[in-house]
């Protein structure tokens, strides 16, 4: 019988009529009707080509072909509960795999995340860079997206959606910054695009800094930036589509361990 096909719900039916030898009492502990337990076992019966219970002048009783397939039945139903359990205390688990801009992490997660291990000493990390990381592939928990909002996943916005001019001269552009492609060399095509071109919010930075340009950064970014002694470079805040989004699917989002942290890095945002 292929695994697809096992009658899970009619099997934990005569189960629970097994134990009790009484259709009443199981319907009972499965919250149904009597007529409904009855229902489950003709059927199972039906698909077994056996009779499972026989009615007696002192009640139900299980007949020898129930009676030898009820041990492993038992032991089976133990292992679903162990494998329930295995999957359950992966929601308690101390680990954190987390996918991140590098640029992000290291100027405002970084910190954050340190904050909430001293707290929580047990706690563990691992952390992947980039932000369109597969969460199935790389078995994460979360990750921080610049992004217009958390599309088909659950999320929440850290701060607000802003950026600023950083640098001057040539637009620098990047793929976070579709801008600069409308205001770079009048032209079409190649000729439209900024002079510079660098592949994250981190190169766009450096490069900024460096003198090659110009360049719309996060607003979360800039502190890192005036840290550097720079703030002579930075622009005023304007608002724009994008924001730093912390995202992950729903099973994720739901889970203890994730809401802990979710709520640890958004306190006082």
């Amino acid at each position: 019988m292929k695994r697809t096909h096992l009658p899970l719900n009619a099997l934990r039916v005569f189960d629970a009529a097994a134990r009790h030898l009484s259709f009443t009492r199981a319907a009972d502990e499965l919250a149904v009707t009597p007529a409904a337990v009855g229902q489950q076992i003709r059927a199972l019966e039906d698909l077994l080509g056996v009779v499972l219970f026989r009615r007696t002048s002192k009640g139900l009783e299980l007949t020898e072909e129930a009676s030898g397939g009820l041990a492993a039945l038992r032991t089976g139903f133990l292992h679903f509960e162990d494998a329930v359990q295995a999957m359950q205390a992966g929601q308690s688990s101390h680990v954190y795999t987390i996918a991140c801009p590098r640029e992000f992490f290291a100027a405002w997660l970084a910190p954050r995340l340190a904050a909430f291990r001293a707290a929580n000493p047990q706690v563990r990390y691992v952390l992947v860079d980039g932000e369109m990381t597969d969460f199935t592939e790389a078995n994460l928990d979360l990750a921080v997206r610049w992004t217009d909002g958390p599309g088909d996943l659950e999320g929440i916005s850290l701060g607000t959606a802003e950026w600023v001019e950083v640098g001057s001269g040539d637009w620098i552009g990047w793929p976070g910054d579709p801008e600069p492609e409308g205001e770079g060399p009048e032209g079409e095509g190649e000729e439209a695009k900024p002079p510079i071109m660098v592949s994250d919010a981190g190169q766009a930075i450096a490069a900024a800094l460096a003198g090659m340009g110009r360049a719309h950064i996060p607003a979360l970014l800039a502190a890192g930036v005036a840290g550097n002694g720079r703030a002579d470079l930075i622009g005023e805040a304007v608002a724009c589509r994008r924001a730093y989004w912390l995202v992950a699917p729903v099973p994720q989002w739901r889970q203890k361990k994730v809401k802990e942290l979710v709520a640890a890095l958004t306190a006082g945002a």
